[in-house]
């Protein structure tokens, strides 16, 4: 049987109630006062199945011309792998294939239930639903009841229910644009957060973070240029604390962290703006040992406590260090258009994608030191938002 018998413009003009075929199993069929439904049918065994596929231009998901075909497509590849079509997939069907997917390689028991229990207790209301058939309003009343008590759990669950519809799009259960991405829509159906938190670890929101440096940088001691280096670099607390000053290049604006330090095991280089520069500078001229933040007692780093003590005097709340690399990857992801790999490098992320691993190798210090310069022109920004 032919296929593409209609277009958008002959689909516009059908004003008469009938049922108009595309082939191969795909149908439009208009409706007395002009309301447009797809559906596909196919037979298997004598049996007449109808399933349907969403309206034409209505609704708040209007299903294309484009978006029926390959909807209808994928149905035909799955009859052709012999796939009962009678037996709905739920999203509790894909979510236990997608755990053991995500979780299949790692070592880590408490990262395994953290998944499964993230999608058992909040996903629930999904559980289910038809996986096919899930909207970014199903996504929406799930998350409601976490989305501002449990602002970090809650954009976990986002993340693993977007997963899950990933990984049922790949297998062609699922059809068009993830209901549970943020930037497709969510934003605009749920409140923004004042302020995140990362497990335990609290942010600062970014746009108030320009006013805690100012205070800051008014502070004396070592503790408080631990932190604004910190915050510049968006590096780990750790990092900072036991850093050398043989690991420095400051003509050169680099900080080569060696592998044995990273959290990953691998050497990471950190490009310095001058304003990060420019502490290093201040540093060199009190040290005295080659610990470039050492504390109170001769060779010993400056204490976390010390530090997280500063920062919290100068924000007034209860904010963590580590808290200070989400605070850098929420401006960084939505106040710029830094690409994501550079971002994920700049945070010393292990990047999975082979492409963007390859990425490190070539350009990526000169593309960090441009992120890296904007990110501490915005933290010296006054309260009327200049420079």
């Amino acid at each position: 049987m032919a296929r593409y018998k209609l277009s958008e413009a002959k689909i516009k003009r059908l004003d008469v109630a009938g049922i108009h075929s595309d082939g191969d199993g795909l149908y439009l069929r208009v409706r007395a006062g002009g309301s447009k439904q797809w559906f596909f049918i196919y037979k298997r065994n004598g049996k007449r199945t109808e399933l349907g596929l969403g309206g034409y231009g209505q609704g708040t998901a209007p299903v294309s011309l484009a978006l029926a075909r390959e909807k209808a497509e994928a149905i035909r590849e799955r009859l052709a792998r012999g796939e009962d079509l009678d037996k709905r997939v739920t999203f509790a069907d894909v979510m236990l294939d997608t755990i053991k997917v995500k979780t299949a390689n790692s070592r880590n028991e408490k990262h395994k239930a953290q998944w499964q229990m993230t999608l058992d207790v909040y996903a629930a209301p999904l559980h289910h639903l038809p996986i096919a058939n899930i909207s970014r309003d199903d996504v929406v009343e799930t998350l409601k009841p976490i989305w501002e008590t449990k602002p970090e759990t809650a954009d976990r669950t986002r993340m693993r229910i977007a997963a899950v519809i990933d990984h049922a799009k790949a297998r062609g259960l699922f059809i068009g644009d993830n209901p549970a991405d943020w930037k497709s829509g969510l934003k605009d159906l749920l409140p923004a957060r004042q302020k995140l938190s990362r497990g335990h670890h609290e942010a600062i929101e970014y746009k108030e973070l320009p006013a805690v440096l100012s205070r800051l940088r008014g502070a004396v001691g070592v503790s408080a240029r631990a932190v604004e280096f910190t915050c510049l670099t968006a590096a780990r607390c750790g990092e900072v604390r036991h850093m050398t000053w043989g690991e420095v290049d400051i003509e050169k604006a680099l900080w080569i962290i060696p592998a044995e330090r990273m959290k990953a095991g691998r050497e990471h280089r950190v490009p310095l703006s001058q304003e990060a520069v420019d502490i290093l500078r201040g540093r060199r001229l009190k040290a005295t040992s080659e610990l470039v933040f050492e504390g109170e007692s001769e060779g010993k780093p400056i204490s976390e406590t010390a530090m997280t003590k500063a920062l919290r005097s100068a924000s007034g709340g209860t904010e963590t260090l580590h808290g200070l690399r989400s605070s850098f990857r929420d401006w960084a992801g939505d106040d710029t258009h830094h690409p994501r790999d550079v971002i994920e490098t700049a945070l010393a992320h292990v990047l999975k994608d082979k492409t963007e691993a390859a990425y490190r190798r070539s350009d990526g210090l000169a593309k960090r030191l441009v992120l890296m310069t904007d990110w501490a022109k915005f933290c010296a920004m006054d309260s009327s938002g200049k420079p």
